[in-house]
């Protein structure tokens, strides 16, 4: 609870005294007293069988293809949640509940629940699910899905995620995730329609959640890692980035592993570029991109085919970054 209070305040306040000030709250806490006897006798009468089948989430589980059924555990977790509702209105004064258009039959659970039990009224709203361009939903069950923690999606990973996301989903998401002004919305989509290329509304996105989840500071951040790979980043760009970041910007690039010791000592670039890796096929290819100005280390051009690269060329301690080209990075981990 703590952490997921640590993650909301980023965009709730939980320490004002406004009288609409968030509050976050453990269901446990109500739930732990409860025996199984009151509840089937408070709340389990109140309910019909009839009525908890009727429910979508319900039919489609035992009419499904594939239906395997359902538990007693599952079937009862709608009067769950419909409890916490009724919990929630008495002690707190809660009249909305609101969630994904999964949740609409336990929400209405709630409020069936409240209009007996209380005779007051309550409310539900949904929006529909928010999927990924594969079709699944965002959740922690789900793969490739991205955390509000950065212990778990770095800001770089995070910022990434928004860029590279298709433009039919970057126009739904930027009308979801950003508080933008639906005017300035419309013309952002104007302009990326006009310049698809450009990925105008991409850049936005990414920009507006990556600052609104993280910080300013981690926005600039990720931007200046992803230009590392696709701009023109310099040498000092690139040994400011921190060990997660730097192998998360080269992930998938060829690897190499060389002795630590032995390049303490010093290693004649065309032996490291052509013996102790295989970046280049033979140490007359190497000599000829660094003597052609088309080769780098760590973001500098190698002009010296016969300078020895040692220990202080280790970025982190570690790493060596070389660029053939423009494109083509390797990544040499000294171990």
């Amino acid at each position: 609870m703590q952490c997921i209070q640590a993650q909301l305040e980023h965009f709730l306040d939980f320490h004002s005294d406004a009288p609409n000030a968030a509050e976050l709250v453990n269901n446990y806490d109500w739930m732990k007293d409860y025996t199984f006897l009151d509840f089937a006798r408070n709340v389990g009468k109140l309910i019909t069988v009839n009525y908890m089948m009727a429910k979508d989430s319900v039919k489609k589980r035992f009419n499904g293809e594939f239906s395997q059924g359902m538990s007693f555990t599952e079937f009862t977790y709608q009067l769950l949640q419909g409890y916490d509702y009724v919990y929630l209105n008495q002690h707190k004064n809660v009249k909305l509940q609101m969630g994904g258009s999964d949740q609409w039959g336990n929400i209405t659970t709630g409020t069936e629940l409240i209009k007996k039990m209380t005779g007051g009224d309550a409310f539900a709203l949904t929006c529909p699910l928010i999927t990924k361009a594969d079709g699944g939903k965002f959740g922690k069950t789900e793969s490739g899905n991205v955390w509000l923690s950065k212990d778990y999606t770095s800001p770089y990973k995070f910022y990434q995620f928004w860029l590279n996301v298709s433009d039919a989903d970057a126009e739904r998401y930027i009308k979801i995730f950003t508080a933008l002004e639906r005017d300035e919305i419309e013309s952002l989509i104007a302009q990326h329609q006009e310049a698809p290329h450009l990925r105008i509304l991409q850049k936005r996105l990414a920009e507006e959640v990556t600052v609104m989840v993280h910080s300013r500071e981690d926005y600039d951040a990720a931007v200046e890692a992803s230009n590392i790979l696709f701009g023109n980043a310099t040498a000092d760009a690139l040994r400011k980035l921190d060990e997660q970041t730097l192998l998360q910007v080269f992930e998938g690039v060829p690897q190499f592993t060389i002795s630590k010791a032995e390049l303490e000592a010093g290693i004649a670039p065309l032996d490291l570029l052509a013996v102790n890796t295989q970046i280049f096929p033979s140490k007359g290819e190497a000599r000829k991109m660094i003597q052609a100005n088309g080769f780098s280390m760590n973001k500098e051009k190698l002009t010296d085919p016969n300078t020895p690269i040692d220990a202080k060329a280790l970025i982190d301690g570690k790493y060596i970054i070389f660029q053939k080209g423009k494109k083509n990075y390797f990544l040499v981990v000294a171990e």
